[in-house]
């Protein structure tokens, strides 16, 4: 009987000195949490980041629209002009992975709305110059969907610009693949009923 009582009382005090020991405590605690905050610390960076260019792409595609919504008339030269400075906007950030597209909208008596000229732009590694590039987007593409229905008015033209983005996070520890950031401006031509691009089109 003795002997059961000194192995209970040895028992009690293993477990009351194990709950009392808090040595490794530290580390285990360190131990659990620390995926946690590295997961908050990169979706942080890589999440901030993101935000940072998504406003830039924003710039780009209002900048594009602006610019050429200024002009009278427009040929290859001006229009790598417009996209250089556009495209610039998105620095320090890799201006290789912007692509920009100018398109001139006209919308006809019953509100449908085709392309009457459209130019893409992009910079390659090391140029300070913008590359003319083929647009998505061809001369009598039906674009009426895309267009707001505010800006559907009957015989007037739109100047429609497009910026692309293509994230890809440095660390990648959050977002695991490349994101596509986009958007959209519309600006009316200001000094004329329509801007011209190499004579197209050839009355307004």
């Amino acid at each position: 009987m003795q002997a059961i009582a000194n192995i209970w009382r040895k028992a009690r005090c293993s477990v009351r000195d194990f709950v009392a020991d808090k040595r490794a405590l530290a580390a285990t605690e360190f131990a659990v949490i620390v995926p946690l905050m590295l997961v908050m610390f990169f979706g942080t960076v890589e999440f901030s980041s993101a935000v940072a260019i998504d406003r830039k792409v924003t710039l780009i595609a209002r900048t594009l629209s602006d610019l050429t919504s200024q002009s009278t008339t427009l040929v290859d030269a001006d229009m790598q002009n417009t996209f250089t400075a556009s495209i610039s906007v998105i620095m320090p950030y890799d201006a290789t992975l912007v692509k920009g597209t100018i398109s001139e909208i006209y919308i006809d008596a019953n509100s449908i709305a085709t392309v009457k000229w459209s130019r893409a732009g992009t910079i390659a590694s090391g140029a300070t110059q913008a590359t003319l590039a083929t647009s998505a987007r061809n001369a009598g593409d039906d674009v009426t969907t895309i267009i707001p229905p505010t800006l559907l008015i009957p015989s007037s033209y739109l100047i429609l610009s497009e910026a692309k983005y293509t994230y890809t996070p440095t660390i990648g520890y959050v977002l695991k693949s490349s994101v596509t950031l986009s958007d959209v401006s519309y600006t009316r031509p200001r000094q004329v009923t329509c801007v011209p691009y190499n004579g197209v089109p050839s009355t307004c």
